[in-house]
């Protein structure tokens, strides 16, 4: 297997550090830039050397876990499933959970590399600030475990707990990481996709109360700052929806000109948001696409098969954010409520990873809330050299919209996991939602009017020849 140059300083590294009688080891390397593989080669001199029996890999969901069993099982010529005569075995977090004593008694017995896909999502330096999984961690792994190898593309976690089997700075309390590999390396060396995010905001926005008196506001910051509408309100809003798309749905046939697979993908906010933006792609835009929830059959399945297809888009709600290998993905909308940083960067490194097509453009859209905006520009400040902001002109309005304001409750528990990280959180709403532009789901009382010209602000990364 041919290893990129960052990919075998890294082993040489994590071999370097075990050699030392180190026996923690964590990676930090942007989304996209092959992680995975590299692990593998780890595992495979390891066990070359004689230093370890057996292997366990742990990672968020049942689509990562697959990938790395494939990954892994190739690089060792050999079965990973745990069967009998397997050299190692792929597990979710969840998993973990379940396990009774003896299972964890492999570790006593025997000399195992554990690897910790997307560790971020386990919490915990000691019980008292553990999550269930990092307390998992540090009951049977941290201090029975020959070797850990630990990776992470976001090394923060958004309740600021500290990450399990990490190192910490004082006073300061910043991450140590035994080794790094950043986005403006990987694109420097092709490893990854140069991105550009498209801010979508709005000259003119209208809100009417009950009391039919109106105020106007020129942006969506003035919007959220001056009234009570509520970015939900927005990303939910047809006339929003609509422009993202047609921005994006242009890109992608433009892309597929030169890569007639290349596809998108849609993060919406919830499973009714999810299929009303699949009908309007399908009934709107001529777009082949497909959706997977966690209400939808074998969505892992459906993950395998779009993988492979030539399908446009698939509409997306949380499970398909973060380690999900899908190289032909190069334009994503990012209609999620969710707005945090650890969530923006994973959402980014799905159309960053490189293949063999001839184009290899990404396109991140997203609606300019003031949070994405700060991202946005932060991921752009960690590149001093080849910073470029592009304005387009603004594009005039043939018509308004006006939405009907409604409350609406929410359901705002993970669905599958109960960590606080959102990398594979789906929310839903304990009502059907009606998208008509006379009944929408909002968290106000009034009407919003989208009157005035939809503005895109594009966040260009890198110089880029596309």
């Amino acid at each position: 297997m041919h290893l990129r140059q960052w990919q075998s300083e890294c082993v040489n590294r994590a071999l370097e550090h075990f050699n030392d009688k180190h026996r923690h080891f964590l990676c930090l390397a942007t989304p996209g830039a092959g992680k995975t593989i590299m692990a593998a080669e780890v595992a495979a001199k390891l066990i070359e050397k004689d230093l370890i029996d057996f292997i366990l890999c742990f990672s968020p969901s049942i689509n990562i876990s697959q990938g790395i069993k494939h990954t892994f099982s190739k690089r060792l010529e050999c079965r990973f499933d745990g069967i009998i005569g397997a050299v190692g075995c792929s597990y979710t977090y969840q998993s973990m959970l379940s396990f009774k004593e003896d299972f964890w008694q492999l570790l006593k017995q025997n000399r195992v590399l554990v690897v910790f896909d997307e560790i971020h999502h386990c919490a915990g330096s000691s019980l008292e600030d553990a999550n269930v999984w990092g307390e998992e961690i540090l009951l049977n792994i941290q201090n029975q475990a020959a070797y850990t190898l630990a990776l992470t593309g976001t090394p923060w976690r958004s309740d600021q707990a500290p990450i399990a089997l990490s190192r910490y700075t004082a006073p300061d309390n910043q991450i140590l990481c035994d080794y790094i590999y950043g986005l403006r390396e990987a694109v420097a060396e092709g490893v990854c996709r140069p991105p550009k995010i498209v801010l979508i905001d709005n000259e003119k926005i209208s809100i009417t109360d009950e009391e039919s008196e109106t105020k106007t506001f020129n942006c969506l910051d003035e919007l959220f700052k001056g009234s009570s509408i509520s970015y939900q309100s927005v990303i939910k809003n047809n006339e929003a929806i609509r422009h993202c798309l047609t921005l994006a749905t242009k890109k992608l046939n433009d892309i597929r000109l030169h890569n007639p697979n290349a596809a998108g993908l849609v993060v919406a906010s919830s499973v009714e948001h999810a299929r009303y933006i699949l009908n309007m792609l399908k009934n709107e835009y001529s777009q082949t696409a497909e959706i997977v929830t966690y209400k939808e059959d074998l969505p892992s399945h459906k993950i395998n098969e779009f993988r492979n297809s030539t399908t446009n888009w698939i509409v997306s709600v949380g499970m398909i954010s973060e380690g999900t290998d899908i190289p032909r993905l190069q334009v994503c909308c990012h209609l999620s409520r969710v707005k945090t940083e650890l969530y923006f960067r994973q959402i980014l490194g799905r159309i960053l990873r490189v293949n063999e097509a001839m184009n290899q453009e990404a396109w991140l859209y997203t609606l300019a809330a003031p949070k994405l905006v700060k991202f946005a520009h932060r991921i752009d400040v960690e590149l001093p050299d080849s910073t470029v902001i592009i304005r387009e002109p603004i594009k005039s309005a043939e018509h308004s919209l006006q939405m009907t304001n409604s409350k609406i409750k929410t359901n705002k528990s993970p669905t599958i996991f109960d960590d606080n990280s959102v990398g594979f959180t789906e929310f839903h709403s304990t009502e059907n939602l009606d998208y008509s532009p006379n009944n929408h789901s909002n968290s106000c009382v009034g009407s919003l009017d989208f009157s005035g010209g939809f503005r895109e602000q594009v966040v260009s990364t890198f110089n880029s020849p596309f």
